[in-house]
C-alpha cells in the first residue's frame, strides 16, 4: 500500500523530490542527516516521558502504560487545503448538532424517512432518559473530533465522527511545543498556525454554555473518572491549562437539583462540566447503577437547567458508525447543501444485499464494529490472517447489524522515522473543533496519527501508533524574524517565537 499512497510532501510515489509548495521542508529533510532527526526525536520523547505524557496500550503485558511514540518530521497543510476542510468540518458539526438535538426533540429526521427508527431508537447509544432534555443554548457536540483520512492531492474523507469525549488535543500541543523547541528553524521557513491558544478557546466555549442567568464568571470543572484512566494525563494537562479544578465524583454532589463542589472553604456551585466519563458511568440514578465513577443526581440537575455538560449525554448515537454511513443525507437534510466532506464508502452489514457483498470480500475489506472505538474489534482484511477473516465472517453471519464494512483505502504517506532512516508511513488526521454559544470554531491543527509498523493502516495510539504533528499553514508565507522574535496569528490563536532562545534551543539540541 505504501507504495502506491500519495506521499503528502513528496508527491507522487517515487519521487525523490518534495511538491513545490514544500520545498523548504523537503530540502530541510534532505539536509538534516538521519542521526540528527533521531537525536531531536529522543529528546522529545525523554521529555514526554518526564512529563508522563502515557497512553494505555490494552492487551500487552509488559507495560501498562507507555508514551506515545513521536515523529519529528511535521505533516503539512498548505492555506488553500485548510479552507476547504475548515469549510466542510463547520458545516458537518452542525449538522450533527442539529441531528441530535432533533433525535431528542421532535424526530423530523425519523418522520420524514431520512434514517430507519430503529436503526436510532433501537441503538445502544441512544439514551431515551435524555429524551426531552434541552442543553443550555441548545448545543449538544461542544468538542468534536472528526477523523479525516486522505487518499490523493485533493481528496479528502470524514473517517469516522467523535462526538463523546474525544481525546488527543494534549498531545497536539505538547507536540507542537516539542517542534518550536526542537526544530524551530521550520518556523522561521513556514508561517505556521498556532494552537497554544486551545485551552483559552475551550474555556471560553465552556463558559459561553453555562445555563442563563448564571453571571459573568460561571464556575466550570473537568470531571474525571481517575488517574487509572488511559487518557488522564490529558484532564490533568487541560483542567491545569485551564485554570479549572479537575474533580472526580467524590468532589461533586447534588443538592435540590443543584451541583456543588466540596473544596476545603466549603461548598461552591458549578455551573460547566466538561466530562471525560461515558454516559454509562455518568449517574448511577439515571444509568449503570453500579457505577462508582458518576455522580448521582446529575442527570436531574442537568434536566433541571441548572448545569451544562460538555459533552452533552446521549452524543455517542452520533458517532455510531451505522449513523456515520447516513451522514451525507443528514448533513443534507439540515444545512440543505450537499456534504463538503465525503464519507468513506460504507457497507451496512444489517442490509442483506450488503452482508453477501462484504462476506464475499472480507479479504479485501476493513470490517468494523458500530459501535467500536480505539482501533478494537476490527479486521483489516488484507493483512488480517485466514483464522482472523474466518473469525469475522462468523461474528457477522451471527450479529450483522453490530457490524459496517468500509473499502481498504490507500491511505496517505508522510515520511516518518524508522529503523533503516526515514521511510513512508500511512497518516490519518483529528482536527477539533469547538462548538459554543457564538459558533462553531475550528482549531488550525490538529492531531496527525502515524501507523508505524510498514505497510500498516492501523494509526490509533492504542494499537501502539505514533503521532506527528501538524502544521497548517498560513496565508501569507513572506515573513522576517527580527530581533524581537516572530508572531503567528490565525483565528484569535497566537504564538511567538523569540529569535534569541531559537538560536540557544538549536545549538543546545537538548529538550
Amino acid at each position: 500500500m505504501g507504495k502506491q499512497a500519495f506521499d503528502e510532501i513528496m508527491g507522487t510515489p517515487g519521487d525523490t523530490t518534495a511538491r513545490p509548495e514544500l520545498a523548504a521542508l523537503g530540502k530541510w529533510i534532505e539536509d538534516t542527516p538521519n542521526a540528527e532527526l533521531r537525536r531531536r526525536q529522543e529528546a522529545a520523547e525523554t521529555t514526554f516521558r518526564q512529563l508522563g505524557i502515557t497512553f494505555a496500550v490494552y492487551g500487552e503485558n509488559e507495560a501498562a502504560e507507555r508514551i506515545i511514540p513521536f515523529d519529528i518530521v511535521p505533516r503539512v497543510f498548505l492555506h488553500d487545503e485548510w479552507t476547504r476542510l475548515s469549510e466542510g468540518l463547520v458545516q458537518r458539526v452542525e449538522a450533527i448538532n442539529a441531528f441530535l438535538n432533533d433525535i431528542y426533540g421532535e424526530r423530523r429526521i425519523l418522520k420524514e424517512g431520512i434514517l430507519p427508527e430503529d436503526l436510532v431508537l433501537g441503538n445502544a447509544q441512544f439514551r431515551p432518559e435524555i429524551a426531552g432534555i434541552r442543553p443550555p443554548h441548545g448545543v449538544w457536540a461542544h468538542i468534536c473530533g472528526i477523523d479525516l483520512v486522505r487518499t490523493g492531492p485533493d481528496d479528502f474523507f470524514v473517517l469516522e465522527d467523535n462526538a463523546r469525549t474525544p481525546s488527543g488535543v494534549s498531545y497536539m500541543l505538547e507536540n507542537r511545543e516539542a517542534m518550536l523547541r526542537l526544530c524551530p528553524e521550520l518556523f522561521r521557513e513556514f508561517r505556521v498556525a498556532a494552537v497554544d491558544s486551545y485551552p483559552d478557546l475551550l474555556l471560553e466555549t465552556m463558559k459561553s454554555v453555562a445555563p442563563h442567568g448564571t453571571g459573568s464568571n460561571p464556575t466550570c470543572v473537568l470531571l474525571t473518572p481517575g488517574h487509572y484512566n488511559s487518557a488522564y494525563y490529558e484532564h490533568s494537562f487541560l483542567a491545569d491549562s485551564m485554570g479549572i479544578e479537575l474533580v472526580e465524583a467524590a468532589d461533586l454532589v447534588v443538592d435540590d437539583d443543584v451541583v456543588w463542589m466540596r473544596t476545603i472553604a466549603g461548598r461552591v456551585k458549578v455551573d460547566v462540566i466538561y466530562r471525560r466519563i461515558d454516559d454509562d458511568y455518568l449517574d448511577p440514578l439515571v444509568f449503570r447503577p453500579d457505577s462508582a465513577l458518576g455522580v448521582p443526581g446529575l442527570i436531574a440537575a442537568y434536566a433541571a437547567g441548572n448545569v451544562a455538560i460538555m459533552n452533552a449525554p446521549g452524543n455517542g448515537i452520533a458517532d455510531d458508525k451505522a449513523i456515520y454511513s447516513y451522514m451525507p443525507d443528514i448533513v443534507k437534510f439540515y444545512s440543505g447543501g450537499e456534504c463538503k466532506l465525503r464519507n468513506v464508502e460504507t457497507w451496512r452489514c444489517r442490509e442483506p444485499q450488503a452482508l453477501k457483498y462484504v462476506l464475499d470480500n472480507l479479504e479485501d475489506v476493513v470490517v468494523k464494529l458500530v459501535d467500536g472505538s480505539g482501533g478494537y474489534g476490527m479486521l483489516v482484511g488484507p493483512t488480517a490472517s485466514k483464522q482472523e477473516i474466518e473469525d469475522f465472517r462468523a461474528a457477522l453471519i451471527a450479529e450483522p447489524h453490530r457490524y459496517i464494512a468500509q473499502p481498504t483505502l490507500a491511505l496517505s504517506t508522510v515520511p516518518t522515522m524508522a529503523k533503516g532512516g526515514l521511510s513512508p508511513r500511512h497518516v490519518d488526521f483529528r482536527p477539533f473543533v469547538l462548538s459554543g454559544a457564538k459558533g462553531v470554531q475550528v482549531v488550525p491543527g490538529g492531531l496527525t496519527r502515524v501507523a508505524l509498523k510498514e505497510g500498516s493502516l492501523v494509526v490509533n495510539s492504542s494499537q501502539g501508533g505514533g503521532t506527528k504533528d501538524s502544521f497548517v499553514l498560513m496565508a501569507d508565507q513572506s515573513q522576517r524574524m527580527n530581533a524581537g522574535g516572530m508572531t503567528q496569528t490565525m483565528g484569535g490563536m497566537t504564538q511567538t517565537l523569540a529569535s534569541q532562545s531559537l538560536g540557544a534551543q538549536t545549538s543546545g539540541g537538548n529538550s
